[in-house]
């Protein structure tokens, strides 16, 4: 649901946002001087921290200004009929210096709840992770670090997925975990960036986990763009009750056939939800 209720987006309202993190970021700022000045008077290190706390804050809340700016001037485009109406993905995929970037929300076990992309060939490459269990989104939250490969290294690292990502025409992948301390909810993958953002990755990370998915108000269904994979799983509790095997086991079924057969996993669960598919 969007902070203003069930309105869809306009360039207005994700103006609103970016404001108000403004002037987050400027109150931000404001407590980061204060804490500087105590600093001096009182030498105690504690206010040095706090300072560069409240300065660490204040460039996330910049950063996520950045990215409503973005995601408002689309809007905008598109209201005075250029275009076809934009995604918030888009825009933080022009921040990262891109045409193609996606976030995946994960569970316990690692495994892709949702994804968000920017166009279909972020969404195939998520796709691809999601059905072959393997990639960079996946290394990023598993080991909680940045993970990158370009050309050859791709193919190497990923045998399945990069001679996958391949045929789409992807080159170089980046993935960044999101996550607050010991917690990590997802990632961000930028697909072909050009020279000279690898720096911004992490910033727009950063924004996107406290402001978006983690933060005070969070939307992580991203203002109604996010695919949720509730539907593969209702069908991988029937297959498996066809098949009479392990939730596991049927849900892996479900991702063999959407692959042998070259269609997306979510159009496979929906033809098993309605009856179309059986696996008995």
């Amino acid at each position: 649901m969007h902070p203003e209720g069930d309105l869809p987006d306009t360039a207005s309202v994700a103006g609103r946002r970016a404001a108000l993190a403004r002037e987050r970021a400027e109150r931000e700022l404001a407590a980061a001087a204060r804490q500087e000045r105590l600093a001096e008077r009182t030498g105690l290190a504690i206010h040095v921290r706090l300072a560069g706390l409240h300065r660490q804050s204040a460039a996330c809340q910049l950063t996520a200004a950045r990215l409503q700016e973005m995601h408002a001037r689309l809007l905008a485009r598109w209201e005075q009929g250029r275009g076809a109406p934009p995604r918030f993905m888009t825009g933080v995929a022009e921040l990262c210096g891109t045409r193609s970037a996606a976030i995946a929300l994960v569970g316990a076990d690692h495994g892709q709840l949702a994804v968000a992309a920017s166009d279909k060939a972020a969404q195939a490459a998520q796709e691809l992770e999601f059905v072959l269990g393997e990639g960079p989104a996946r290394d990023a939250t598993v080991r909680r670090c940045v993970v990158s490969a370009s050309g050859p290294q791709v193919r190497e690292r990923w045998p399945g997925y990069g001679a996958a990502v391949g045929e789409l025409g992807i080159d170089e992948v980046v993935a960044v975990p999101l996550g607050l301390g010991a917690k990590c909810v997802g990632s961000l993958t930028v697909f072909d960036p050009r020279p000279g953002f690898a720096d911004v990755f992490t910033e727009v990370a950063e924004a996107l986990t406290r402001t978006v998915i983690l933060g005070p108000h969070p939307d992580p269904g991203l203002y109604g763009e996010t695919d949720h994979r509730a539907v593969v799983h209702q069908a991988a509790g029937m297959v498996s009750v066809q098949a009479g095997c392990s939730l596991g086991d049927a849900l892996e079924l479900v991702k063999a056939h959407a692959f042998s057969e070259g269609e997306p996993v979510r159009n496979v669960a929906q033809r098993i939800v309605r009856g179309e598919l059986r696996f008995d």
